[in-house]
C-alpha cells in the first residue's frame, strides 16, 4: 500500500461512523495560534479530533537554539496520538484548511513513528468538504484510548550539521519549499533573517496543486519533481521550509508521485539561522 494516500470528500463522508477510523482536524494559522480550535469549535467533521500544531505536532521553541516548530519528543507524540484513539490498525484521515500543509506535517509524523499504511490526507481539506455540501458537527469525538506504539525512525531526518557537511555534493537534492520571494531574500514576513540555504532550489509547496487546491495527478508531480532532482537520487533527496511543516508537503507529494520517502531537515530555515556560522544565500 502507498505510504502517501488522499481521499476524496465523497468517499470519507459514508466511512465517519467506523470504529476503526480516526479524523484528526489539523488547521492552523500562523498569523493567530487559537485559529484553529476556534474554527474546531465553530464546525468539523463528524468524530474528528484537534490536532494542534504547536502544542500536539511540536515541542517548545527553544529560543536561538530550534526552529519555530521542533518536532515533538517521541512519548508526547505518542501520548496524544492514543488519546485521540490510533490504534496500530487505524484507519486515519487528516485535514486543515485545504492546501494540506498542517494535515502533511501530522502524515510525515505518524509515518516517522512507523505508521505508514492506512493515513490519508483530505484532498482540498475542509474546503472540498463544503463544496461538496457535506454538514459539519458540533459534538465533541467520541472518547477512547488507542494503543499505537512506535518508534521514531532517525533515518527520516536529517541535522543541520549533517546537512551542512553535505552541502555542495553533487548528489544532494535540496528543496525549499517556501514562497519565492522569500527564498531569494527579498522579503522575510516570520524569521529574523532572509534568504535560503546555499545549493537549494524553490519548490514552492503550493504548486502541488491545482487551481482548485486539489493535489496535481501523479504523473503532473512526478514530473515537476523530475525537473528538480535531474539526474541526482531521489533517494539523496533533502526537503527543508520555514519550521519544518510544509516542506512535508513536498514529501507527501513526492511519494504521490512515486518517488521514495525523502528526508526532512526538521528545523529548517527558522533553525539554520540561529548559528551565524551557517552558511547563507540570497537571490534566485
Amino acid at each position: 500500500m502507498p505510504i502517501a494516500q488522499l481521499i476524496t470528500p465523497q468517499a470519507l463522508a459514508p466511512r465517519l461512523s467506523e470504529r476503526n477510523l480516526v479524523v484528526l482536524d489539523c488547521r492552523f494559522s500562523l498569523e493567530d495560534a487559537d485559529y484553529g480550535r476556534r474554527s474546531y469549535n465553530e464546525g468539523h467533521l463528524e468524530g474528528a479530533h484537534f490536532a494542534d500544531l504547536e502544542r500536539d505536532l511540536s515541542s517548545k521553541v527553544v529560543k536561538g537554539v530550534t526552529g519555530r516548530h521542533p518536532l515533538p519528543t517521541p512519548g508526547h507524540l505518542l501520548e496524544r496520538l492514543q488519546a485521540f484513539g490510533v490504534n496500530a490498525d487505524s484507519q486515519v484521515v487528516l485535514y486543515d484548511d485545504g492546501n494540506g500543509a498542517y494535515a502533511a506535517r501530522a502524515w510525515w509524523l505518524l509515518a516517522w513513528l512507523g505508521k505508514r499504511s492506512g493515513v490519508y490526507l483530505l484532498d482540498g481539506g475542509i474546503k472540498a468538504w463544503h463544496e461538496a455540501r457535506l454538514p459539519l458537527s458540533l459534538d465533541p469525538p467520541r472518547k477512547g484510548h488507542g494503543h499505537f506504539s512506535g518508534k521514531p525512525d532517525a533515518s527520516m531526518v536529517v541535522t543541520a550539521q549533517q546537512l551542512h557537511d553535505r552541502l555542495g555534493q553533487e548528489r544532494l537534492t535540496l528543496l525549499d519549499a517556501r514562497a519565492e520571494a522569500r527564498f531569494r531574500g527579498e522579503v522575510e514576513p516570520i524569521d529574523p533573517v532572509a534568504g535560503h540555504i546555499p545549493g537549494a532550489q524553490c519548490l514552492v509547496f503550493t504548486g502541488n496543486l491545482d487551481e482548485q487546491g486539489r493535489f496535481l495527478a501523479p504523473e503532473k508531480l512526478h514530473k515537476r519533481f523530475a525537473a528538480a532532482i535531474g539526474k541526482r537520487p531521489p533517494e539523496q533527496l533533502v526537503a527543508y521550509c520555514g519550521s519544518g511543516v510544509t516542506a512535508c508537503h513536498n514529501l507527501f507529494s513526492m511519494c504521490l508521485a512515486g518517488y521514495p520517502l525523502g528526508k526532512l531537515y526538521a528545523g529548517s530555515w527558522s533553525e539554520w539561522i540561529t548559528d551565524p556560522q551557517r552558511p547563507q544565500a540570497t537571490g534566485a
